[in-house]
């Protein structure tokens, strides 16, 4: 059985709903915080002076949130870790080797699941004070542009908070940036990382498990709709040691020629291409977070090169303008969430409802696209 990240995906929905139960939660405490006593002729000067509270409020719900998702990663990593050892088990279990894999047992605490929880651990940590920081610098701004509005006769102070609630619930808690300079907010960004580092976990025990048994070659699997990052892969031989560029070798085939006098001759070897190292594919974008791909052991002489499948009429584009729409309707419920009226609350809705018949005239549009309704809730990154 193949490995790739979907196999890890249910792990890290169930971590992404902490992340945006806390998203929300801090939006409902920002809004409460503003609007409480906005009537008040001294409204600005109560507000920057009750700053502290909203400090510890919104530093209690990270706390319990770093806490909460830091367990809960560690115990995602193992699971998926074993997930990708059972693939290789399941892959290989019609062969003498799968057999003698399958006796073998390792503990979910392994040190590739203990290097990559630390390193989440440690990457997350900027992560919880960038929403101390992000949510302050908004009450801060709110207050200040209400009061200005207001004494400039423009906008009613409830209107001007409105509006900069707005703005909050469309970007959400952002200013986590990756490595290709996109901007995320704080629920997808989370998701994001976790699903990133589960499907690592389950490839690393995918590998871990086929270096056990001396297996040293990989073949990437050909998959719809590709990106440009991964499509350089695609039906590719990769090799699992250090190194690294396209080559030819001689590698022994996987079953060999049977008899007494097969026995007597060396083991026959075949030319296999290899594309580059596991590491360098990874390197380049291979297996990036909503990368269709799978891996599987390559055996020299037995596994054979996958078909391309193209997809006429669809292109990775058309996938991309996809997450666009659900990336809008995810803002527009963010808004709805914000709203301090029902004509807002109102207005939000309407526009979650045309951006979802936007979705459905799309989908219907590209016949190898389907509609995936949990993309289109608040907190998801894909």
């Amino acid at each position: 059985m193949p490995v790739s990240p979907a196999m890890a995906e249910d792990l890290a929905a169930a971590i992404a709903k902490l992340y945006t139960d806390a998203e929300l939660a801090l939006l409902d405490k920002l809004r409460s915080a503003l609007l409480q006593g906005i009537d008040s002729p001294l409204w600005a000067e109560i507000k920057l002076r009750s700053i502290g509270d909203l400090r510890s409020a919104v530093e209690e719900v990270t706390t319990a949130l770093q806490q909460d998702a830091n367990g809960a990663v560690g115990r995602a990593l193992a699971e998926a870790y074993g997930r990708g050892r059972q693939a290789a088990v399941a892959e290989l279990g019609a062969l003498d080797i799968g057999r003698e894999l399958q006796a073998r047992r390792v503990l979910p605490g392994a040190p590739a699941v203990d290097r990559l929880a630390a390193s989440y651990a440690e990457d997350a940590r900027p992560v919880y004070q960038r929403i101390t920081r992000v949510v302050l610098d908004t009450y801060r701004s709110v207050v200040t542009r209400a009061s200005t509005s207001v004494l400039l006769g423009g906008l009613t102070r409830r209107q001007a908070s409105q509006r900069a609630l707005d703005t909050f619930a469309q970007r959400g808690v952002t200013g986590f940036v990756d490595s290709s300079g996109r901007a995320w907010e704080l629920a997808a960004y989370a998701e994001m990382a976790v699903r990133s580092v589960t499907a690592r976990a389950a490839v690393e025990g995918h590998i871990d498990a086929l270096a056990e048994i001396g297996i040293g070659l990989v073949i990437v699997s050909d998959a719809p709709l590709e990106c440009p990052r991964c499509a350089p892969w695609e039906g590719e031989v990769l090799s699992l040691g250090p190194g690294s560029g396209p080559r030819t070798i001689r590698a022994e085939r996987a079953i060999q020629p049977s008899g007494l006098r097969a026995a007597l001759r060396p083991p026959e070897t075949i030319a296999v291409h290899v594309a580059g190292s596991l590491l360098e594919a990874r390197a380049s974008g291979l297996f990036h977070p909503n990368c269709r791909h799978s891996l599987a052991a390559y055996l020299p002489g037995v596994t054979t090169r996958p078909p391309h499948h193209p997809t006429p009429g669809t292109s990775y584009e058309d996938t991309q303008q996809q997450r666009e729409i659900e990336r809008t309707i995810r803002a527009w419920k963010r808004r709805a969430v914000a709203a301090t009226d029902d004509k807002a609350r109102t207005r939000a809705n309407s526009y979650v409802r045309k951006w979802q018949a936007e979705q459905r005239a799309h989908v219907a549009a590209h016949p190898d696209l389907r509609r995936k309704p949990q993309r289109e809730q608040i907190g998801s990154a894909r």
